[in-house]
């Protein structure tokens, strides 16, 4: 049975994750996205086959320790209780920072599995150019959540930490502490409250990160 979009049946599972395009928006620094049909059924060719070119931090995708540090292991050893299981949407208002006074009453515990949603989430991943003023967490946040041994943070654009400020204190703070991270998530049709989630990042090996497809389901 479908559901009233046509679609098949998704039983009750939402995807968070932002499809990947050619040309869509990019850390600066990064290569750029491209997405092309090289072999094309319509022009005679035997088959549909498509190449890609991006750097593995693009779209929704998951960081491994070793993005920051030397000593950190990579993707291909994350383990999967990392990004399967049960997770909390925590809103944001601040248009700034995820800070401490805001995430403090959400007396987030050990294990956990924590998704900010930010005003982030009301940008359209569509628009360009990338967005250096997106809300991102504080070196204060971030020392709360290795401090609390949460298990893994997601946020709603594509770093944890600032463009022009504090992303390598952030990441370096977050990466020690053992915790792993999803960045580029689309939380814009996503509530607060508690889901499932499934996030699995490709398997590259000794990567410092890898696209993944995010899905979360309401409990």
């Amino acid at each position: 049975m479908k559901n009233k979009r046509g679609n098949l049946p998704t039983n009750g599972w939402i995807d968070i994750s932002v499809p990947l395009t050619d040309g869509m928006v990019h850390w600066p620094d990064d290569p750029p996205v491209e997405i092309k049909r090289v072999l094309n059924l319509e022009n005679g060719d035997e088959c549909n086959l498509t190449h890609v070119s991006m750097a593995v931090h693009t779209g929704t995708h998951m960081d491994a320790p070793c993005h920051f540090r030397r000593s950190g292991i990579s993707i291909d050893k994350m383990p999967l209780t990392a990004s399967v299981g049960k997770a909390r949407v925590i809103e944001i208002t601040d248009t700034e920072f995820i800070n401490v006074g805001e995430i403090r009453p959400h007396r987030i515990r050990k294990g956990q599995r924590i998704l900010f949603k930010t005003k982030n989430s009301r940008r359209r991943w569509e628009d360009k150019p990338f967005n250096k003023k997106f809300v991102h967490l504080s070196i204060e946040a971030a020392k709360y959540l290795s401090e609390r041994r949460v298990q893994t943070i997601g946020i709603d654009y594509l770093s944890i930490g600032g463009y022009e400020g504090n992303v390598l204190e952030v990441h370096d703070i977050i990466l020690k502490a053992g915790i792993w991270v999803i960045e580029g998530l689309d939380l814009s049709r996503i509530e607060p409250g508690n889901y499932d989630l499934i996030c699995l990042p490709i398997k590259i090996a000794g990567s410092d990160g890898a696209p993944a497809r995010a899905l979360v389901r309401p409990i």
